[in-house]
C-alpha cells in the first residue's frame, strides 16, 4: 500500500504561482510513476504532469507545458508540482496518484493508477 497526501493548494490571482506537494509513505518503492491529475466541477479528471520515480522521463499535458514543472525529492519521498502563470481555467481539485509501472505508456489513463491522494483545491481568480 502507498499513502499519498497532497498539500499546498489555495487561492491565487491569475498570473500567480503555487507549489503543490505530495508526500508518499508506505511501499513507496513499488511506485514507478507519480502523476498529478486535476478535476474541475462538471469536468472529467485530467492528467497534467507525470514523472518516472527513478528518473528518465517527465510528461506534461499540452495545457500546462511551459507553466508547470513536476519534480521529486527522493530523500523526502515527496513529489512537487510547481505551477506558474496560473490561469482561471487551472481552477480544480488537484490529485496526486501513483502506479506500479512506468509513465511512458498512457500516463493520463487515470484507471491505471493504483493509489490516490485526497486532493488539494486550487482556485485561480481573474
Amino acid at each position: 500500500q502507498v499513502q499519498l497526501v497532497e498539500s499546498g493548494g489555495g487561492s491565487v490571482q491569475a498570473g500567480g504561482s503555487l507549489r503543490l506537494s505530495c508526500a508518499a509513505s508506505g511501499a513507496t518503492s513499488s511506485s514507478k510513476c507519480l502523476a498529478w491529475f486535476r478535476q474541475a466541477p462538471g469536468k472529467e479528471r485530467e492528467g497534467v504532469a507525470a514523472m518516472n520515480t527513478g528518473g528518465g522521463g517527465t510528461y506534461y499535458a499540452d495545457s500546462v507545458k511551459g507553466r508547470f514543472t513536476i519534480s521529486q525529492d527522493n530523500a523526502k519521498n515527496t513529489v512537487y508540482l510547481q505551477m506558474n502563470m496560473l490561469k482561471p481555467e487551472d481552477t480544480a481539485m488537484y490529485y496526486c496518484a501513483s502506479r506500479l509501472w512506468f509513465c511512458g505508456s498512457a500516463p493520463w489513463a487515470s484507471y491505471t493508477y493504483n493509489y490516490w491522494g485526497q486532493g488539494t483545491q486550487v482556485t485561480v481568480s481573474s
